[in-house]
């Protein structure tokens, strides 16, 4: 029994040695072939003496290599060296590990404790051994080197797929990578290839996206909304689609009808509330001195929310203050039956929608999860949340909404050249003779006629225009413009 153990001890050290080799032998193959592709080493690599070969492997940067991210490339090839050379060591400490207790005496009881089983030593190799090498060779086969474009007329010009050797997660990688068509055909759109879009802050945020792009294909999705959230606030936006199954609440019910759901609270088991401060729509109530969020405190309350936008008399105490609140009747009336598809740019739970539908108009609204589940109360409404930030072009072709509306947005935080390019991507949608409603537009009295000349710049007609006092530092203004034709 005991030579029976001595020789499983033996076949063992034996196996760690051998893949010691085959990973030095991995190591010195990558190495060389990162030499053969991007530097000159005549005595080891043939086919590099012939001096027009390398004049224009060094010359092609002015030719089309110059897009091409020779760093992120090195990068790349160098974390693949990490996992082999991380790999090797493991494996030569495994085998040190295995030598010295085979030197030892031991009693016979003791060895065999010690002694590995067929279940743990299969274990070893998949967690220790395979995945880090399936890892390593997938990074290697993703690695993209420029390549003449087919399709252009400088055959020197390289295909480069745009951060493909930038991005670490496997997932990541494949969905920046050109998508050509099947047997060249042109697509709908009149292409022959697809590029999947990303932000551009995606790049400073790699370590962010690769945590969300992390995840087993065709399998559930992590519960990570908040994370792709922030990645959008923070600039990546749009985020890459994602090949996972999206998770729903376990207690899900069945959606109220239109003509209910509309000023009713959802059922609290229609929400995933893993990400949230409160755990239900009780918690969310504007009595509650720490719901989560700050913004729009109070919209989750719908008898309040039922007073929003209907009277404008009774709705505030302050004169002053109701001066800036316009109702939707009176807004309707400067166009009646004009205004029948809208967009609504606010922070809320889609009360304003809720109001136009019951007038017969159809408004989208742009809703984040701003601390509590603003997207899902606007769809469990029956109603349409647009999930986008305001770093991304609205999705909508130039000319067809009748109707922007946005309050307690921006608050005056905005830099004004931000807002120069959100109201002009206003101003793109908004068809001739739609309109402007600027509800509520809180900012600073020292900074009124920047903001001012803002909207004023694109000579709209000024059907109303109110500036009231908010506080003693700090004003509102509430404006109904109209586009004028530009033919």
């Amino acid at each position: 029994m005991e030579a029976f153990f001595c020789l499983a001890r033996c076949r063992f050290t034996r196996l760690m040695v051998a893949m010691q080799l085959v990973m030095g032998v991995l190591v010195i193959c990558i190495s060389t072939a990162s030499l053969h592709r991007f530097y000159t080493t005549d005595p080891l690599l043939p086919g590099l003496d012939d001096s027009a070969h390398c004049a224009k492997l060094h010359t092609a940067g002015a030719d089309g290599y110059a897009s091409f991210d020779m760093r992120a490339l090195s990068d790349r090839v160098d974390d693949v060296l990490v996992q082999l050379a991380e790999l090797q060591d493991k494996l030569e400490a495994t085998a040190l590990k295995i030598g010295k207790k085979t030197k030892k005496g031991k009693a016979r009881k003791q060895q065999q404790q010690e002694n590995m089983t067929l279940p743990e030593f299969r274990r070893f190799l998949e967690e220790e051994v395979i995945h880090p090498l399936y890892g390593a060779h997938i990074s290697l086969r993703l690695i993209r080197i420029p390549r003449p474009d087919p399709d252009g007329e400088d055959d020197a010009a390289p295909e480069v797929d745009p951060l493909v050797n930038f991005f670490m997660a496997e997932e990541t990688r494949k969905y920046v990578t050109t998508k050509g068509n099947r047997e060249g055909r042109p697509s709908v759109y009149g292409t022959n290839r697809t590029y999947g879009s990303i932000g551009h802050a995606c790049v400073l945020m790699r370590r962010e996206l690769d945590e969300y792009m992390s995840y087993d294909v065709g399998a559930y999705c992590p519960d990570d909304w908040d994370l792709g959230q922030r990645l959008m606030l923070g600039g990546c936006d749009p985020l890459p689609r994602r090949r996972c199954l999206t998770r729903a609440s376990k207690l899900f019910n069945r959606t109220l009808p239109i003509n209910e759901s509309l000023w009713t609270l959802p059922d609290d088991g229609n929400v995933r509330w893993s990400r949230y401060h409160c755990r239900g729509y009780k918690c969310l109530s504007a009595r509650n001195p720490r719901p989560g969020y700050t913004r729009c405190v109070g919209c989750f309350d719908m008898d309040r929310e039922k007073q929003r936008w209907v009277n404008t008399t009774t709705r505030n105490a302050s004169l002053s203050a109701s001066l800036v609140d316009f109702s939707i009747d009176e807004v309707l009336a400067v166009k009646p039956g004009e205004v029948r598809i809208g967009l609504d740019v606010s922070v809320g739970t889609g009360t304003f929608a809720a109001r136009m539908r019951e007038r017969g108009v159809t408004v989208v609204s742009a809703a984040l999860n701003l601390g509590a589940p603003f997207a899902e109360t606007v769809a469990l409404r029956g109603l349409v949340p647009l999930y986008a930030t305001m770093s991304q072009r609205l999705p909508f072709f130039d000319n067809t909404m009748d109707l922007v509306h946005t309050a307690g947005f921006f608050e005056g935080w905005v830099d004004l050249q931000l807002l120069d390019f959100v109201l002009f991507d206003w101003d793109r949608v908004l068809r001739p003779g739609g309109l402007l409603w600027v509800d509520r537009f809180a900012c600073a009295r020292r900074d009124l006629d920047d903001y001012m000349y803002m909207f004023l710049q694109f000579r709209y007609k000024k059907h109303r225009w109110v500036v009231s006092f908010k506080s003693k530092e700090e004003v509102y203004l509430s404006a109904l413009l109209e586009k004028p034709p530009r033919s």
